[in-house]
């Protein structure tokens, strides 16, 4: 009988009712607005910079200019959702703080705001990892981590009871294994190619902000020790550090980098098939493989081959 009690304990803590109210008593107050105002306005300021930074660059370079604008440009959006008092839920508070700032039954939670992270982190982590050169199949990886991470910390957010704990250590353990491989495995790959200088600087300030945010979440959405006000400054901050302060690092780094060093291979338009993209580079004879002999040497040496080859850029498009 003590097993059957002990199984359906998730049952009890959890009933079956509806405990999402239409309104909240934790709230952010007009200041908490202007915050989110302020944030967004820095948010679309930068998302115009970086784009217009693109056009410094040739269409085929500009693969970091677009992922970091349309980080800002989400979060703009975002904040601009936020400060307009709109997606949000209500959720029940699990510890009932006596401080009259926090005091209430029901606060208000921003899903927004995980909804931009859903999008931007991802976007964050790729701007990082393309960096270092890793491959695609480490990239995709890191990146349902990221995934997995913010969508548990969603779920833990709009869960009332003390299960929300249990979703935000499974954001954490995401969390570690996407430090590891940023730390460890990026970095491996980032002096490799010859990035490392960039890459260690925007990786160590992606991480150590990264590990701050479960601390934001633990005093606010977890514990409701800090007021919403508050809580729009301090994420606030961190999506600034992370995201327009972020760009501006790794642009600046990447403005002697050429993308195809990394192996990013991306062909304009009106690029000529077959376009030498880095001194002295020449395209390739490949012979047939199904013929017995066949060469794969430069053209400029003058042997012949089976099938005339290009470099990779000249496929990519």
């Amino acid at each position: 009988m003590a097993d059957l009690e002990k199984r359906t304990s998730a049952l009890r803590v959890n009933p079956n009712h509806f405990s999402y109210p239409l309104a909240s008593d934790v709230n952010i107050t007009n200041s908490g607005s202007d915050f989110y105002w302020s944030f967004a306005a820095v948010f679309g300021v930068s998302a115009l910079i970086f784009m217009g930074l693109s056009f410094k660059v040739p269409r085929s370079k500009r693969i970091f200019h677009y992922i970091t604008s349309a980080i800002c440009l989400v979060a703009c959006i975002a904040y601009f959702t936020m400060a307009s008092n709109l997606g949000y839920a209500a959720i029940a508070i699990e510890f009932r703080r006596s401080n009259p700032k926090v005091h209430g039954v029901y606060r208000e939670v921003f899903y927004v705001r995980y909804i931009d992270w859903f999008v931007t982190t991802p976007l964050l982590l790729l701007d990082l990892l393309l960096t270092a050169g890793l491959p695609w199949p480490t990239i995709l990886y890191t990146i349902l981590f990221d995934i997995i991470m913010v969508v548990t910390g969603l779920v833990g957010a709009l869960v009332g009871s003390s299960y929300k704990w249990g979703y935000f250590t499974f954001a954490q353990l995401s969390l570690f294994f996407i430090a590891y491989n940023v730390v460890v495995v990026g970095r491996a790959h980032a002096r490799a190619v010859g990035t490392e200088k960039v890459y260690n600087m925007c990786g160590a300030w992606t991480i150590f902000l990264w590990f701050i945010y479960p601390i934001c979440w633990g005093l606010s959405e977890g514990g409701n020790v800090i007021a919403p006000d508050s809580e729009a400054v301090m994420y606030g901050v961190l999506d600034l550090m992370a995201k327009p302060v972020f760009g501006a690092l790794l642009l600046w780094g990447h403005r002697n980098i050429d993308p195809a060093t990394l192996g990013l291979h991306i062909r304009d338009y009106d690029e000529p098939i077959g376009k030498k993209h880095h001194h002295g580079e020449k395209e390739a004879v490949v012979g047939n493989p199904g013929v017995t002999g066949a060469t794969s040497t430069g053209v400029d040496g003058g042997a012949t081959g089976n099938i005339v080859g290009t470099h990779a850029n000249s496929t990519a498009v």
